[in-house]
C-alpha cells in the first residue's frame, strides 16, 4: 500500500490562513496533538497568514519532506537547539536554511556566551520543547529559551517550518520572526553548506 499522494503545488501568497486538512485537533502518529495545538494556537495569536500541512511522520527529517512532497530545500528552515557542554547547561533554538550550516562554533557559542556548544539530543530536546526531532519548530518554545534566526531566511517569499509534531510542517513567511517575541534575526548565523 503506497502513503499518501503528493501535496498540491502551493501558491506563494498569503491572502488566508488555510488548513489541508480541516480537523486541526486530529490524532497525530506520534502523540504530537497537544503540541500541534500549541502551535496553531501561537500562529493564529501572531496574526499571521500560514498554511499547515499534514504529513506522513515517515518523511518528517527536512530532505525527505521535501522530496515526498515537492518543496524546495532552499525554503525548508531547520530549528535546532542547541546545548552549551558546561553545567548548568544553557540552551538556545537556531532557525537556519536546510541548504546551510548552523555556525555553532563561532556565531552561537558568541551569542550564548559560553566556551562549547552541542546539538542537544533528541531526549534533551523532547524534555524542553515537548517536540520530536522532525517536527520542531520555532513556535510554542519555553519563553525563556532564546531564539536566533540565520538572516539568508528574510529574503525568501515562504519558508517551510517544522509543525511541533512530525505529522505536520508550516509554510509561512519569514516575517513570522519579527513577530515573535524575542527572536533575533542574526547575520552570520550561518555558513554555505
Amino acid at each position: 500500500m503506497s502513503g499518501p499522494g503528493p501535496l498540491p503545488l502551493l501558491r506563494e501568497s498569503w491572502h488566508t490562513t488555510t488548513l489541508v486538512q480541516t480537523d486541526a485537533t486530529r490524532d497525530t502518529p506520534d502523540g504530537g496533538e497537544e503540541i500541534e495545538q500549541r502551535v496553531v494556537a501561537v500562529l493564529d495569536g501572531l496574526g499571521v497568514p500560514y498554511e499547515l500541512h499534514r504529513i506522513d511522520p515517515a518523511f518528517a527529517d527536512t530532505a525527505a519532506y521535501c522530496e515526498r512532497y515537492g518543496s524546495s530545500l532552499e525554503h525548508a528552515a531547520n530549528t535546532i537547539i542547541v546545548a552549551s557542554k558546561k553545567e548548568p547547561r544553557q540552551y538556545a533554538a537556531c532557525v537556519v536554511k536546510a541548504t546551510r550550516r548552523l555556525d555553532g562554533n563561532h556565531t552561537v557559542r558568541r551569542l550564548m556566551n559560553v566556551s562549547r556548544i552541542s546539538f542537544a539530543s533528541g531526549e534533551e530536546t523532547r524534555a524542553l520543547t515537548g517536540m520530536m526531532i522532525g517536527g520542531v519548530t520555532v513556535l510554542a518554545l519555553p519563553p525563556e529559551l532564546p531564539i536566533y534566526v540565520d538572516e539568508t531566511l528574510m529574503d525568501l517569499p515562504w519558508i517551510v517550518l517544522g509543525g511541533g509534531s512530525r505529522s505536520s510542517k508550516i509554510k509561512v513567511s519569514p516575517e513570522i520572526f519579527r513577530k515573535i517575541p524575542g527572536a533575533v534575526v542574526v547575520p552570520g548565523l550561518s555558513n554555505p553548506l
